[in-house]
């Protein structure tokens, strides 16, 4: 059953002709940014969601999350209703890729985050504001956390203390919509492609940061691959609208190469980030000076199609969107979600991949000359998937009181189970079923033994 499964949940696609026997390169589905794993509540109060089936209290407040290469993130929830899984690994993600996409009141919550804590860190002018005669961190974090639930949300959700519940009262009805933030770092597009000899781009830096480092893969410079500015000048760093260009040897072999850029710069607040597992999407508060990455693929051939191929999750249209560019002289086909695609010499196509949500997927796409670039994920684009209890999980300490109903022990992780609320009912009716069974057969070998004698 388990692999049955796990088989059924994924979407599988390959090409039809001119595959190569390269390992597939696994291809994140963002254009770049901060990684970071999360580590757990560190500030917060506690807050009481008002549902059909009864009341609960839960924790509420700020995260803390990691950033892989250095730095600390500060973030707020915006997926109530999914759990949150521990040292669950995080991606900068846009907006287009969660369900702040179909939110109409994504703006809304942005000026929260700007226009309270941890932004806001003078507390006496924030209970000022909000017509408080005091808060704590903990009450403002809380307070701050209800407000963008009854946003992101649409939960029926009030702080339990009266001073954290005057203040998200205060941050809901002031909130006015601002526009989504800048990536902290990214490449457009993320895959070029084109002849041996050609100037293949141009990759455009879009980044916060002041400059940005830029890195070929060493093995594409041995072979003579050069990463250059559209004078010619070979580049070793970059800024915000720099052009760059892989300058590709006449007589190089066929054949591919990436392209890193990095940089210290702080993540600009509003930046969601999203789990490669399914855990509760996070909207940024705060950010230390943090590493930030992006990356761009090349392909080139002396003949015959020349793809590149790239994917984002598309929360609007309920999947993912995989753009195949051709800049070779034949066609390129491939397959993909059991239909076939044809990409004319010099054409561009989008093909969306529709899929439920909270499905996994896994999917390669392979062409001529070794191509094969792999995408792999989990689509959350509702704060309320198809695997959700009733139950929450904010994952802190103490863990999540319940009122009227029980919560997910805390280190429930649904993503890497593949199970489900009623996974340890299902396990333990196995269990019990076993020890029945067992007992039958004791029963019946001594009733053997008795008629035997």
């Amino acid at each position: 059953m388990a692999a049955a499964t796990a088989v059924s949940g994924l979407v599988a696609a390959g090409v039809l002709s001119g595959a190569g026997t390269a390992v597939a390169e696994e291809i994140p589905q963002t254009q770049g940014g901060a990684t970071a794993t999360i580590n757990g509540l560190k500030t917060y109060g506690e807050a009481v969601i008002h549902e059909d089936g009864g009341d609960q209290q839960v924790e509420a407040g700020l995260f803390e999350m990691s950033v892989d290469g250095g730095g600390t993130l500060q973030t707020y929830c915006v997926d109530l209703h999914n759990p949150t899984q521990r040292d669950a690994h995080y991606q900068e993600t846009a907006w287009s890729g969660t369900s702040l996409a179909v939110n109409k009141d994504a703006g809304r919550i942005r000026w929260i985050l700007q226009n309270s804590y941890p932004q806001v860190n003078d507390l006496a002018a924030l209970a000022r504001e909000a017509g408080v005669s005091g808060l704590t961190e903990q009450d403002a974090a809380a307070g701050t956390q209800v407000a963008i639930w009854r946003y992101s949300d649409d939960a029926k959700v009030d702080a339990v203390d009266p001073r954290a519940e005057k203040l998200a009262d205060y941050l809901e009805k002031s909130a006015r919509g601002v526009g989504e933030p800048q990536a902290s770092l990214t490449l457009d597009p993320p895959a070029v492609s084109g002849r041996p000899g050609d100037l293949l781009g141009p990759v455009t830096v879009h980044t916060n940061a002041a400059a940005v480092t830029v890195s070929p893969p060493e093995e594409a410079v041995a072979a003579g691959v050069r990463i250059i500015d559209k004078t010619g000048k070979v580049m070793t760093s970059a800024k915000d609208g720099t052009q760059l260009y892989f300058d590709i040897p006449e007589d190089a072999a066929d054949g591919t190469a990436r392209l890193t850029v990095q940089a210290s710069t702080t993540v600009p607040v509003g930046r969601v980030f999203a789990a490669d597992s399914r855990s509760q999407t996070q909207i940024l508060a705060g950010s230390s000076e943090s590493t930030v990455s992006a990356n761009a693929t090349a392909g080139w051939a002396a003949e015959g199609a020349v793809p590149a191929v790239s994917a984002r999750e598309n929360c609007a249209k309920g999947g993912v969107d995989v753009t195949a560019v051709n800049k070779g002289d034949k066609p390129f086909t491939f397959r993909l979600s059991g239909a076939e695609h044809t990409i004319p010499a010099g054409a561009s196509r989008t093909v969306t991949v529709p899929l439920q949500e909270d499905q996994p997927y896994d999917f390669t796409i392979t062409g001529p000359n070794g191509f094969s670039h792999r995408f792999t994920g989990v689509l959350d684009c509702k704060t309320q998937g198809a695997l959700t209890t009733k139950s929450v999980q904010t994952l802190g300490e103490p863990t999540p009181v319940s009122i009227g109903e029980n919560t997910m022990p805390p280190d429930t992780d649904l993503a890497a189970t593949g199970g489900s609320a009623i996974t340890p009912m299902i396990a333990g009716l196995a269990i019990g079923l076993v020890v029945i069974g067992g007992a039958v057969l004791v029963v019946l070998r001594r009733k053997e033994t008795s008629t035997g004698d």
